[in-house]
């Protein structure tokens, strides 16, 4: 098939903008008259340096960043922070952690290798189909950070607010970075892996209050301080250059649909299309409640798993990837992340209109 052939529902590594793919394309093997790739350029290079700060200025303006914390282009993936957080925030004593999901899960059970884990919240008594509200936290008065991730990619679930605690918040934002607005001046920390709305796999971004750094267990490993890192500038060893410079290509494109208060609505528009045929259909069950979706992952299945599959086959061969629901869960699932036109969304829309004829009883 042929890129205009296909649209992409992968929930990571997933669809990037198109403008900023050609645009890489055009500078792949020159970037701005250096004779040389990204990929092959000194981190150390003035060339790179000028891709580094111009990224991480767009960064800071794109999600209004205050001068209180600090951008970290980091490696390892959100799951490297499922350690380094404990590492240097939990101070060996106890943190909250709202267990909502899959990696909220892990990384609960990550922490609890550093210090005490008290569980401020779970949804896993309803196989995490939502978020609970404000008044069922338990929150612990000596807690060092809350932790929670505010969409869940595998079970289609997002915090409809942001939780009022007295520990800093630390939030898992993967699956909805750049989606929204948001107000950073809010959280501790805030970490996302890039490979949903932002870049390649390959960098994992951090936004850090800088009064939280210093305080890490003296057994931290090197590269997992927070305060090397940004005594460094995300750059004590080689960066994930490609990845940065692609992030920031992204961000081009970004503000060109209106930043992130533009997306917010694009994606409301997206979502409701689909979960507008999900709630009229007599096929399509939902896997989250209505309270607590996601516009991100939409999580749907039909009740019968060969179904599910034969949805999934169908769909591909039509050009719509990636539908197959989470191999722990199953089911169907569609990620509409920021890349994913509204053209794909229709289309998608179109072909479960078509397969509920052809295969409701």
């Amino acid at each position: 098939m042929k890129r205009e052939e296909v649209f992409n529902f992968s929930a990571g590594p997933s669809v990037l903008p198109q403008e900023a793919l050609e645009r890489a394309a055009e500078e792949i093997l020159n970037y701005n008259g250096s004779g040389m790739s990204v990929m092959e350029m000194s981190h150390r290079s003035a060339f790179f340096q000028e891709i580094f700060d111009s990224t991480k200025a767009k960064l800071k303006a794109a999600l209004n960043v205050p001068d209180t914390h600090e951008i970290l282009f980091l490696q390892g993936g959100a799951s490297a922070q499922f350690s380094m957080v404990p590492l240097n925030l939990m101070e060996g004593g106890t943190a909250d952690y709202a267990v909502t999901g899959n990696f909220s899960n892990i990384a609960c059970k990550e922490a609890k290798k550093y210090g005490t884990v008290h569980i401020a919240a779970s949804s896993q008594d309803d196989n995490f189909s939502y978020i609970p509200a404000q008044d069922q936290l338990d929150l612990a008065p000596e807690a060092k950070y809350f932790y929670y991730c505010s969409n869940n990619t595998i079970y289609g679930t997002a915090w409809p607010y942001v939780p009022e605690t007295k520990a800093p918040l630390v939030c898992d934002m993967s699956s909805e970075i750049l989606s929204k607005p948001v107000d950073v001046s809010r959280y501790g920390l805030i970490l996302a892996g890039a490979q949903k709305n932002m870049a390649p796999a390959g960098v994992t971004v951090v936004i850090i209050d800088k009064s939280l750094a210093g305080r890490e267990v003296p057994y931290t490993p090197l590269m997992m301080s927070y305060k090397t890192m940004i005594e460094k500038d995300s750059m004590y060893n080689t960066p994930p250059c490609w990845c940065i410079y692609m992030l920031g290509l992204t961000l081009d494109w970004l503000e060109k649909q209106g930043g992130v208060t533009g997306m917010e609505a694009i994606k409301h528009e997206k979502a409701a299309v689909i979960y507008d045929i999900i709630d009229n259909s007599r096929l399509y069950k939902p896997c989250a409640r209505p309270d607590s979706r996601s516009d991100m992952n939409v999580t749907f299945r039909t009740g019968d798993a060969d179904l599910d599959a034969a949805f999934a086959k169908e769909a591909q061969a039509r050009g719509l990837m990636n539908l197959k629901g989470h191999r722990s869960v199953g089911g169907l699932r569609a990620s509409l992340y920021n890349a994913q036109p509204m053209e794909g969304v229709k289309a998608l829309a179109a072909f479960m209109k078509e397969f509920e004829v052809k295969h409701h009883v």
